[in-house]
């Protein structure tokens, strides 16, 4: 009778598992899906993202703003940016309209990264 107990109790425990992984892979499927389709409708949304700042001109002036997905990834390409260009650039938190992954408009600097 023990035996199969126990087996039972490893049965149950495989479904309640089956069971966990599903729903976080369903959880992950919907949180996929809705970045698709914000993406292929075009809808503009304001958010904190990280961004690489080009400033031109002697008051600088902010020209161009590029959406990074990590702040190294971010700091790497601005030292490779500032190698090749007399511009000034940064990274930073941004406040921004951000449409897909691509920033629209920069609302306001919130932190920058050295």
């Amino acid at each position: 009778m023990g035996k199969i107990k126990f087996f039972f109790f490893i049965i149950l425990a495989f479904i309640i598992y089956k069971g966990v992984v599903a729903l976080k892979n369903f959880e992950i499927g919907i949180s996929d899906k809705v970045t698709e389709i914000e993406e292929s409708v075009d809808f503009e949304k304001e958010q904190e993202v990280i961004g690489l700042m080009m400033y031109l001109g002697d008051p600088l002036e902010l020209k161009e703003h590029l959406f990074i997905e990590s702040k190294s990834k971010c700091l790497e390409l601005k030292e490779f940016a500032e190698e090749y260009s007399n511009a000034y650039y940064e990274c930073a938190k941004v406040n921004a309209v951000v449409k897909g992954k691509k920033i629209v408009s920069v609302i306001e600097e919130l932190k920058v990264f050295e």
